[in-house]
């Protein structure tokens, strides 16, 4: 069956990258996007990025972190060739790699400490809720089929270095669901900000970082708030989008 693709361009601050998407299946969302500027390291050279989609945190994540070499992994064989064919587009090939893996299967590929870095925006959709085609790549992103937060959180702890850090976007539903799987997992979380699309809305997702056997403390930044009013930015998603 022939997939009809897009191109399009993408562009936050300073970076810019062009993804192939399909018209009708997968398309990543503000969440990818506003997970690739999350990081706050002043440098970084190993970036791991778990469920990769087409490819567009780790082609950011890349251009932000230009002495980084980026492994992206995707189960999904049609996404994973389409996140590879990506790299090639924007002429990063030389630094961004991706993996057709289970990622629970990481350990065995990569050695354990290998990254200083590692990002995720995992489904959070629990088996049983909502539908779902066979098939579907949508599905497949946003339903937990091939599992869970906890093997997520069991493999970013493998293979994060001793202080790496781990950056997720998730819904704020099950926050304390992966703030606990988090701790349990020695990985520490220092950074919290809630996402909200007006100002009087109650908050669509989170973007939390954590640290690998990190000290206590959690600072929880200001609230990020998408639109001033209907269909118009605010400022802080105007400077963002680089307008």
């Amino acid at each position: 069956m022939n997939i009809v693709e897009t191109l399009d361009s993408i562009k936050i601050r300073d970076f810019e990258v062009k993804i192939y998407q399909a018209k009708s299946g997968y398309r990543f969302s503000l969440d990818a996007l506003l997970l690739a500027d999350f990081p706050a390291l002043k440098s970084c050279k190993s970036i791991l990025e778990l469920g990769a989609g087409s490819g567009v945190i780790s082609l950011l994540l890349a251009l932000k972190y230009p002495k980084a070499c980026v492994t992206g992994v995707e189960i999904q064989e049609s996404l994973y060739r389409r996140a590879a064919r990506n790299a090639e587009v924007n002429n990063l090939s030389d630094r961004v790699s991706f993996v057709h893996a289970d990622l629970r299967e990481l350990p065995g590929k990569f050695s354990a400490g290998s990254f200083e870095l590692c990002v995720m925006n995992p489904p959070f959709r629990k088996p049983g809720t909502g539908r779902i085609s066979p098939g579907d790549e949508r599905a497949a992103a946003r339903h937990e089929l091939k599992g869970g937060i906890e093997e997520a959180i069991k493999t970013a702890r493998i293979m994060l270095k001793n202080r790496g850090r781990l950056c997720v976007v998730y819904h704020p539903e099950r926050l304390s669901e992966l703030v606990t799987l988090m701790k349990a997992h020695s990985l520490e979380p220092k950074r919290l900000r809630f996402i909200h699309s007006h100002t009087k809305d109650e908050a669509r997702m989170v973007l939390i970082e954590a640290v690998k056997d990190g000290a206590p403390g959690l600072k929880t930044l200001p609230p990020l708030f998408v639109y001033a009013k209907e269909k118009e930015y605010t400022a802080e998603m105007r400077e963002f989008y680089g307008f």
